[in-house]
């Protein structure tokens, strides 16, 4: 299997195709060097304003940072984009507007009081707040173009208990059939937009965090931890149920999660199964329809959605500006 950073005919193994059709997503190893990653993240503490040696000044747990500067997928990390391209059935299928990666890093910097040593498994996953699909700037549909992968470029090695994301996987057909109930669309929080409570609050543990507890509904192998080296890049479909871990061993963990999106939506009715993507055939396959969904479609018109997400990110954004021209000021 080719494994350099730079190889864009990167092709998905027989075995890696089955694994995303089985458990909803892909490993793909070796998509950056070190070197790069410590380029693209070389201002991340000054613009947290910690220190990467003292964790006495390591004041929030987790951080979702504002982007400042991108890079173009297909040549910061070609492999990856193949792979991408892969899943999604061919490059002319992705939109021009959805191509790069921001340093919008997340970090997960951990607790004082965690144990590195204490439990974590299935149960204590089960437990964790804020169980999710992405997508908080649209209105949802089965089909929706905006969010066609879940995307995790790894900046750092993510070790067991180092906060990788956890996700199972068997969310993904109970999201699928939920969104195929309602062609009339639902906000990012799941919620049918003909509900009238729909815009009182933002959050969803009604929905996943039940999901994410109930064994009935997802079972304890359908339970990862995304763990890796520098470099890889996870790959995941749009409709995987995650939660932010905890980082009890307290390594410094940093992703970025950028959208990629369609030119056109999903198409769950194709007059010949070969051109099925594999994103296309995995929701196909949850949904137990894997010949196609008939004469489904949407009832309502598709449009964004603004998130209070925006206005935290705006005044965050402020901030990091504040402390990167003080260190230009100390660098002069």
């Amino acid at each position: 299997m080719p494994s350099s950073t730079s190889n864009p005919n990167y092709e998905l193994s027989s075995a890696e195709k089955e694994h995303f059709l089985t458990h909803g997503f892909v490993t793909i190893p070796s998509c950056f060097t070190r070197e790069q990653a410590s380029d693209f993240t070389s201002k991340v503490w000054t613009r947290l304003g910690f220190s990467p040696t003292d964790k006495s000044t390591w004041t929030a747990e987790r951080t979702n940072m504002p982007s400042h500067n991108s890079v173009q997928v297909s040549e910061f990390a070609p492999k990856a984009w193949s792979a991408m391209c892969q899943l999604l059935g061919g490059e002319e299928r992705i939109s021009e507007d959805m191509r790069s990666w921001g340093d919008g890093f997340i970090v997960n910097l951990g607790k004082e009081e965690y144990d590195p040593e204490g439990e974590w498994g299935v149960k204590e996953m089960r437990q964790l707040p804020q169980w999710h699909n992405d997508g908080d700037f649209f209105v949802h549909f089965l089909d929706s173009p905006e969010q066609a992968l879940l995307v995790i470029p790894l900046w750092c090695d993510i070790p067991k208990k180092g906060g990788g994301t956890v996700i199972s996987g068997d969310g993904i057909k109970h999201i699928a059939k939920h969104l195929y109930d309602h062609p009339e669309g639902v906000t990012p929080w799941m919620k049918s937009v003909n509900d009238p409570t729909h815009a009182q609050s933002e959050g969803g543990d009604y929905f996943w965090g039940a999901m994410a507890r109930d064994p009935s509904l997802t079972r304890d192998e359908s339970f990862f931890e995304m763990t890796g080296e520098v470099g890889d890049v996870v790959l995941l479909h749009p409709f995987m149920l995650h939660a932010a871990s905890k980082n009890l061993i307290r390594h410094a963990r940093i992703i970025t999660n950028p959208p990629v999106s369609l030119k056109e939506p999903f198409c769950f009715n194709r007059e010949r199964n070969e051109d099925y993507s594999l994103v296309e055939l995995k929701t196909l396959r949850d949904l137990g329809m894997p010949d196609g969904i008939g004469d489904w479609k949407i009832t309502n018109e598709r449009r964004g959605w603004t998130p209070n997400r925006v206005r935290r990110m705006e005044e965050m954004k402020r901030k990091e500006l504040e402390r990167l021209r003080g260190l230009q000021a100390l660098e002069a």
